[in-house]
């Protein structure tokens, strides 16, 4: 835990202090939330969009002709958007990978789309993206060493290829960002290899990729641990894709600084809230007549003026109001986690704070689970 931080980084679109988490706006919206809501409720500083569903629907010359995704969706912020990269492990029986890049079938018409590193330039570059990400490769969690290797080539190849077709643009001149993506699955000399070859490029940043594809949460923390060794100690380092309120944590404490994760809005529309003292799964009788707030520590509207009863109520009768609710408390409790994080950091307590959170929230959870 001794390695959290305080940062700060200046984007076109307004700067943000790290510790920090983006919510996921896949298809130019967070599902179910106004952007009001995200910024005066959720209190989100930054949001992330997926260029490879915005390239498909509605399509980049729409919202390049709209003047960027915050202005297509109005959100008066920054946004970080992904290359499309995930999708090459997501969606691989939809796709042919070759150095050139990637060959899609759409999942929604199955009209073939191929990416490759100048593509994701050219879709970012019309989002207008704060922070732009290099396509990768992210191999599966049980890839071996070989398959390993040649991502981590690959995506070395397609990272200097970015890198030139960013350069190509007005980015640079806006102060838009583009971000390396270090591979290299739970191989560490693998891992050491690719973050060295993107120093060599140099990026303002650096993400960590190829964590939680399938791995035990050990290894995709021993993983992130590792690779952060590797890491400039002055630039943003940016896990993709994770994780739960405990591994947040954890990852502060190796020196991470920037998270995303579709986990609490994903979560929330399947019922289950985060809590300060652990999640629970609002649809469980014992809530059916529990009044009281959701979580009195989590500091909007949802969390306090609405009763588990209630909100369980709206989730039996399939209301939608249930799942925009437990969204707005969720994305609030993971947004605000990080704010306590960055007081803790800010007063030197950090270690302590951080370790017996994660025990009154485990011993929450595990309360709840014998119950």
């Amino acid at each position: 835990m001794e390695n959290a931080r305080l940062t700060n980084v200046e984007l076109a679109s307004g700067n943000i202090t790290t510790p920090v988490f983006m919510p996921v706006g896949t298809q130019a919206t967070v599902k179910g939330i106004l952007p009001r809501d995200l910024s005066d409720v959720i209190k989100a500083s930054i949001i992330l969009g997926n260029t490879y569903h915005l390239n498909l629907r509605p399509g980049i010359e729409v919202i390049r002709e709209a003047g960027g995704l915050s202005r297509f969706m109005n959100w008066d912020g920054p946004v970080l958007t992904d290359s499309g990269g995930f999708q090459v492990f997501s969606l691989a029986k939809l796709r042919k990978l070759n150095d050139e890049g990637v060959c899609f079938h759409s999942h929604i018409d199955g009209k073939e789309i191929f990416l490759g590193p100048n593509e994701a330039i050219e879709i970012q570059d019309a989002l207008k993206s704060d922070i732009a990400m290099c396509l990768d490769e992210c191999p599966p969690a049980n890839a071996t060493v070989q398959e390993v290797a040649q991502a981590v080539d690959r995506s070395t190849r397609w990272a200097k290829v970015c890198m030139d077709a960013w350069g190509n643009t007005n980015a640079l001149d806006e102060g838009r960002k583009l971000f390396g993506i270090v591979q290299g699955g739970r191989f560490l000399q693998l891992r050491k290899q690719s973050a060295e070859e993107l120093q060599e490029i140099g990026f303002p940043g650096y993400a960590i990729g190829g964590v939680s594809v399938g791995e035990p949460e050990h290894e995709m923390l021993e993983q992130v641990v590792n690779t952060v060794k590797f890491l400039p100690q002055h630039l943003p380092r940016y896990v993709m894709g994770v994780g739960t309120p405990t591994q947040l944590l954890k990852m502060i404490g190796y020196g991470v600084d920037m998270f995303d994760c579709v986990l609490p809005s994903r979560a929330a529309r399947h019922g289950t809230a985060y809590t300060s003292k652990g999640s629970i799964n609002i649809r469980n009788e014992k809530f059916r007549l529990d009044f009281s707030p959701l979580d009195e520590e989590t500091d909007c509207f949802a969390s306090q003026q609405f009763s588990r009863s209630y909100i369980r109520h709206l989730f039996m009768s399939k209301e939608s109001l249930g799942g925009v609710l437990l969204t707005l408390h969720n994305l609030r409790f993971f947004v605000k986690l990080m704010e306590d994080a960055r007081v803790q950091i800010g007063a030197g307590n950090y270690a302590n704070w951080a370790l017996e959170w994660i025990k009154r929230y485990n011993e929450g959870s595990m309360h709840k689970k014998a119950g």
